[in-house]
C-alpha cells in the first residue's frame, strides 16, 4: 500500500486567513487558547492507530506553547514550520517574510533541539506573485516546500504546476522538493482534493474516490486539517457569509472522517514519503 503524507497545520481558530477582516492580530491574545487541546485529541487519534503526521507549527503558537511543541516530537512526529505571524506570503515583503521565516524556525529548533526540514506558506500563499519566497527557504535551509495548490482559487493556487512531489528550481538556481497539495483529476480539471474544508464540504466517498485516483496512478497524496477542525464548541465569529460557510461547515463531520480516512489508507510523514521517492537526501 502506498503511504502518503498526513499533515496537520497547527493554529488556532482565530488565525485564519478568512477571519482577518474581523480579528486584527494585535487581539489574538484575548482570545482563548484552544489549539494544544484540540492538537493532542489529534494526537491521540494518531497514536490509537499508530499513525505518523508531519506538524506545520506556527511560530505564533509555538512560543505560547512550547510544550505542545516538544510533545509533537518526543511522540514521534515530524515538527515543520507553518510561518510566523499566519500572514499571506504575497502581503508580505520579501525582507519580512524572511525575517518572520528564519524566526520560527529557529524558534521550533530551539524547542525540539533537532532541525526544521519542512516549511508550508499560510493559506498556500505561494503564487505566482511570491515565487520569490522559494528562494529564501531554500537560502534558510528547508529542504522541502508544500505551499503550492496546482489549483485555481480566490486566495491562493498556482494552476499549471506539477502535481506530484518533485525537485524545483527557484528563479535565483536554488533547488528545494515541492509536495504540491493533492488534486484529482476530473474530467481534466484538477478538483483540489487534500483535506481542510475540501474534506468537510465533499461527502466522505467524493474525498476517497479522489485519494484513491491519485494512489492508483502510484503516486502518493498528501492530506491536510486544521485543529481547530474537530472543535465544534470554538467561537464564532462574525464575519462574511462566505467566511462562516468555509470555516464552520460540517465541523462536526471531521473527525469521524479522519478515523475513516487513516483506516482506508496508509499514511506518514512527509519527510518519510519524500525519502521513499528519493527526493529528500
Amino acid at each position: 500500500m502506498i503511504r502518503n503524507a498526513l499533515t496537520v497545520d497547527v493554529e488556532d481558530y482565530f488565525h485564519v486567513s478568512a477571519f482577518e477582516g474581523s480579528i486584527s492580530r494585535h487581539d489574538w491574545d484575548k482570545h482563548p487558547l484552544r489549539v494544544a487541546e484540540n492538537t493532542r485529541r489529534l494526537l491521540d487519534m494518531f497514536d490509537d492507530r499508530q499513525v505518523k503526521a508531519t506538524f506545520f507549527v506556527l511560530g505564533w503558537v509555538a512560543e505560547r506553547s512550547p510544550d505542545l511543541v516538544k510533545e509533537i516530537a518526543t511522540r514521534g512526529h515530524e515538527v515543520a514550520c507553518h510561518g510566523y505571524s499566519h500572514q499571506l506570503v504575497y502581503n508580505q515583503s520579501p525582507d519580512v517574510f524572511k525575517m518572520e521565516t528564519l524566526r520560527s524556525k529557529g524558534l521550533l529548533e530551539d524547542i525540539i533541539q533537532s532541525p526544521v526540514h519542512g516549511y508550508r506558506a499560510a493559506s498556500y500563499s505561494i503564487t505566482e506573485r511570491s515565487r520569490w519566497a522559494l528562494d529564501i527557504l531554500a537560502e534558510a535551509g528547508f529542504d522541502y516546500d508544500s505551499s503550492i495548490f496546482p489549483v485555481r482559487h480566490d486566495r491562493y493556487g498556482m494552476p499549471g504546476t506539477p502535481v506530484s512531489p518533485y525537485r524545483l528550481e527557484t528563479e535565483g538556481g536554488r533547488t528545494i522538493t515541492e509536495f504540491p497539495l493533492s488534486t484529482a483529476n476530473l474530467l481534466g480539471y484538477h478538483l483540489p482534493i487534500a483535506g481542510g474544508g475540501y474534506f468537510r464540504l465533499y461527502p466522505y466517498m467524493v474525498t476517497r474516490l479522489g485519494l484513491s485516483q491519485i494512489n492508483r496512478k502510484d503516486r502518493p497524496f498528501i492530506f491536510y486539517l486544521h485543529p481547530w477542525e474537530i472543535d465544534v464548541d470554538q467561537p464564532r465569529i462574525q464575519t462574511t457569509w462566505m467566511s462562516r460557510f468555509r470555516h464552520y461547515n460540517n465541523l462536526e463531520k471531521t473527525e469521524p472522517r479522519l478515523t475513516r480516512l487513516m483506516d482506508d489508507f496508509s499514511f506518514s510523514t512527509v519527510q518519510d514519503v519524500l525519502m521513499g521517492l528519493d527526493l529528500l537526501a
